[in-house]
């Protein structure tokens, strides 16, 4: 299982369409606390996400196109697959963008916030229920479960506080790329920023 943002990707994507809103300063600011673990997710997000209100519908294909993965992520996600395994992402940050990535990429169950949109612009509020820390750590067992993937058999890699329950309902946590708090917490740490460095964790390669 992995976090999207910064794991999945390099990219916040919040901080892409906030660029779009001319707020990216203040959502960076957010962003940044609640990754430390200084701000409720939810409540942060909701703040964030405001701060869109006005944007066109075609932001999300402009940031898409801004979006890069990870240096190894095709590596690893083949890898995988290869190993007769699954990849799960789950995100805090959003469907409209990362449905298409993870179609293009082979991800095989993906889950994130949804951005309500009325008339072709964003209004600013996130619809349905919040993909939070532990709505991280459900999806991980949800998947297992439907895959038929022993528990000992799961493993989790994420960088901010929003994945720490998600990364404790794995049997293995990797913290990559992390902040301060989820190195200390993570089984293993990976500093370099290249996915494919997970696979030896796991046995997938030498």
């Amino acid at each position: 299982m992995l976090d999207a943002d910064s794991t999945l990707i390099q990219d916040e994507v919040i901080d892409l369409l906030a660029d779009a809103a001319g707020s990216r300063d203040l959502v960076a600011e957010v962003t940044e606390r609640a990754m430390r673990g200084e701000l409720d997710f939810a409540d942060s997000l909701r703040a964030r996400v405001s701060t869109l209100a006005g944007l066109p519908d075609s932001v999300f294909a402009e940031v898409g196109r801004r979006i890069r993965p990870t240096e190894g992520v095709h590596e690893l996600i083949a890898g995988i697959h290869a190993g007769g395994g699954i990849v799960g992402v789950v995100s805090g940050g959003f469907h409209e963008l990362l449905d298409p990535l993870a179609a293009q990429l082979g991800v095989d169950h993906w889950r994130a916030n949804r951005l309500e949109v009325e008339a072709g612009y964003l209004t600013g509020r996130v619809l349905g229920p919040i993909i939070d820390a532990e709505a991280k750590a459900v999806a991980l067992r949800e998947w297992a479960a439907l895959e038929h993937i022993p528990d000992a058999q799961t493993i989790a890699v994420g960088d901010g506080a929003n994945d720490l329950r998600m990364m404790d309902a794995a049997a293995l946590s990797v913290a990559f790329n992390a902040k301060l708090r989820v190195k200390r917490e993570a089984d293993l740490v990976i500093d370099h920023c290249d996915l494919s460095q997970v696979l030896p964790l796991i046995g997938l390669r030498g």
